[in-house]
């Protein structure tokens, strides 16, 4: 498995993926590599560029570079993307598969070494302010149909469980809220796990440091589904020791609120009006404060920008000692089919709102939260073949990891 970031695609692919900002690797906290490329700050897994033969860099432009492996590995995955993001490609089989992948463009050479050749990636994670990532091995094989004695031997060795569990963790890296930290954890993490603590082992992705992000694991579940019916649909390639590679948003970064033209950050505080008349706030993402005089409840219309929604609330209790809280949450992006109420009654709550409003939002059924920015990709492709039947090791590997995911959400 590689890093965090790993391949992309090439097909007309003429722009880099340009997003967020370029992050340390480009502000120039880390030492420079060739032609101004810097060693990948946040991969989990795979050859480390200094330490290992090859490695992951990072280009000026905001694109991975991978290092060609040795033959016939660096080869075949190279020609794994040329199939795929061919301009020409009119197989809906693959033209779907792109979906999957990280962007390609192609390859590059530094100008100093024109002879070591580097696969040119989307950095999946460059949109991600705190970026949250997992490298998950899949299928019950991690070794080739031509690998020799000795190499299964080895593979096996590494991780029995392998053909039994479907998938393996090779390294992740989750952003904590709490400490402003990363908490980081290798591939002896992953062969650690057992049948009976790799759902506590992969929860460990998900949790802020606060709670359980099920918005997270519900939008991972969907798109690993969509993998694998591309696969329960797919019988001319089969993929052994490839990975999943998951990224999401760990930060939690609300929206600005606006009074009219003017924020509420450059008010310094809360407008008067809510808490003496009966004032709307709008946020600028459909967020509605309403403040209720009539019945002394405050009421509110969520989506996003919680941490801003409790220091509203915190204020307009020490107005309201005996008021109630009400909290509509609304699924804004699907057109509000859901809408449901949540009350609290302030003389139940001890005086200490936040944690009860933490409580309500970071446990809430994952359906009913916007969903998260989520991505997920396939990678590492050295071990790609030709087939004439279903992949089915990989197609194990994926329901049993959605088997899990799924109780962790449930549980």
């Amino acid at each position: 498995a590689l890093p965090a970031l790993r391949h992309a695609a090439p097909e007309a692919a003429a722009q880099p993926v340009l997003g967020a900002s370029p992050g340390p690797a480009a502000a120039g906290g880390r030492r420079r590599g060739l032609n101004g490329c810097v060693p990948l700050s946040h991969q989990v897994a795979g050859h480390m560029y200094g330490k290992d033969k090859g490695g992951i860099l990072q280009h000026p432009d905001g694109t991975v570079l991978k290092q060609l492996q040795p033959p016939p590995r660096g080869p075949r995955e190279q020609e794994f993307y040329n199939k795929v993001y061919d301009s020409d490609c009119c197989d809906s089989v693959l033209l779907e598969l792109r979906e999957y992948l990280p962007k390609y463009f192609g390859v590059w050479s530094p100008p100093t070494a024109p002879n070591d050749t580097y696969l040119k990636l989307e950095d999946v994670t460059r949109k991600f302010k705190k970026p949250c990532i997992m490298d998950v091995k899949i299928g019950q094989k991690s070794y080739d149909p031509y690998a020799s004695a000795e190499k299964i031997q080895q593979q096996v060795s590494k991780y029995p469980l392998m053909e039994e569990i479907g998938f393996l963790v090779l390294g992740m890296r989750v952003y904590h809220v709490s400490s402003d930290s990363y908490e980081t954890q290798n591939q002896h993490y992953g062969r650690s796990l057992t049948k009976e603590t790799v759902k506590d082992g992969i929860s460990k992705f998900f949790h802020s440091g606060y709670c359980l992000r099920k918005d997270v694991i519900a939008a991972s579940i969907q798109k690993v589904e969509k993998i694998l019916e591309w696969f329960e649909g797919q019988k001319q390639l089969n993929f052994y020791a490839s990975s999943l590679l998951f990224v999401y948003e760990g930060s939690c970064q609300p929206p600005t609120m606006r009074l009219g033209d003017v924020t509420l950050a450059e008010k310094g505080g809360v407008p008067k009006g809510l808490l003496s008349g009966g004032d709307v706030l709008e946020y600028n993402n459909n967020i509605h404060v309403i403040n209720s005089t009539e019945n002394g409840k405050i009421e509110a219309s969520v989506g996003k920008g919680l941490s801003k929604f409790y220091a509203l609330h915190k204020k307009a209790y020490s107005k309201r000692h005996h008021s109630q809280l009400s909290l509509k949450v609304e699924n804004l992006e699907q057109d509000n089919m859901w809408k449901s109420s949540t009350c609290i009654a302030q003389e139940h709550l001890n005086g200490n709102v936040i944690p009860q409003l933490e409580k309500v939002f970071c446990h809430m059924p994952a359906d009913i939260k916007e969903s998260a920015n989520v991505e997920v990709r396939m990678i590492d492709f050295a071990h790609v073949f030709p087939s004439n039947t279903k992949d089915e090791g990989y197609i194990y590997g994926l329901k049993n990891l959605i088997t899990v995911l799924q109780n962790i959400l449930d549980n």
